[in-house]
C-alpha cells in the first residue's frame, strides 16, 4: 500500500468533510462517531506536520433557505426542520477537529463538495492534483465527492477509518466495493506514515 501512496504530500490536500456537530450527535452512533473524530484528528495533524493543506466543508445554509428547492428531499426535510443554518453552534466543526486560522474553509448547499462551490478553484490555484478525503456519511458527501473528483481527473485516497455512515453494513459496502472503483482506500496510518 506505501508504494501506491508514494509522493503522496507532493500536490495533494486533505479534504475533512461534513464533520459538522449536528451530523456527529444526531446522525451517528456516539462510539463510531468518537471513533471518526479522533481518527481524523491525527489525520489533520499528519497533514500540518507535513505541510500538506487541510481544507474544510461544511453544510451552511442561509436565513429562509433560498439555496433549497422543493425537488430535493433530502434539503427540503433540512428547511422545515430549520437546521443546517450557516451561523448556528450546532451547525459549526467540531472543535476536536476545528480549523487552523489560515485553513480554508469552503459552505456548501449540495451533498457533493464540488457542486456550486468554490472548491475546484482553490484546488487548481494551489496546483492540487491528489486529494485525501475524510467526511461523513460515507454514503453522502464522501461517495458524491469521489464521483465528481474522479470525474475531474484528481488523484484519490480515501481514509477508510476516517469516513462513518449512519448504517454499518452501508459503509462497509461503500468502503470495500464502490470507493475503490474510483479511489485508494486505506487507514489513515498508512496515509500519516507515507507523509512521514
Amino acid at each position: 500500500m506505501l508504494n501506491q501512496l508514494s509522493n503522496i504530500s507532493k500536490n495533494s490536500a486533505l479534504l475533512v468533510m461534513d464533520f459538522q456537530t449536528i451530523i456527529l450527535n444526531n446522525f451517528l452512533p456516539q462510539e463510531i462517531a468518537g471513533n471518526v473524530i479522533r481518527n481524523t484528528a491525527s489525520l489533520i495533524a499528519a497533514a500540518r506536520t507535513a505541510a500538506v493543506p487541510v481544507i474544510y466543508v461544511s453544510v451552511g445554509f442561509r436565513k429562509g433557505y433560498p439555496e433549497v428547492s422543493k425537488n430535493n428531499a433530502i434539503f427540503s426535510s433540512i428547511k422545515e426542520n430549520g437546521i443546517f443554518m450557516a451561523d448556528n453552534e450546532s451547525t459549526a466543526i467540531h472543535p476536536d477537529i476545528a480549523p487552523a486560522e489560515n485553513e480554508t474553509v469552503i459552505v456548501k448547499r449540495r451533498v457533493g463538495a464540488f457542486s456550486f462551490t468554490e472548491l475546484e478553484m482553490i484546488l487548481r490555484a494551489q496546483g492540487i492534483e491528489t486529494l485525501i478525503l475524510a467526511g461523513v456519511t460515507t454514503s453522502g458527501v464522501v461517495l458524491s465527492t469521489v464521483g465528481q473528483a474522479f470525474d475531474l481527473d484528481y488523484r484519490l485516497v480515501v481514509a477508510g477509518d476516517c469516513c462513518a455512515d449512519p448504517d454499518h453494513d452501508t459503509n462497509l459496502f461503500l468502503l470495500n466495493k464502490i470507493l475503490p472503483q474510483h479511489a485508494i482506500v486505506t487507514l489513515s496510518t498508512e496515509i500519516s506514515e507515507a507523509w512521514a
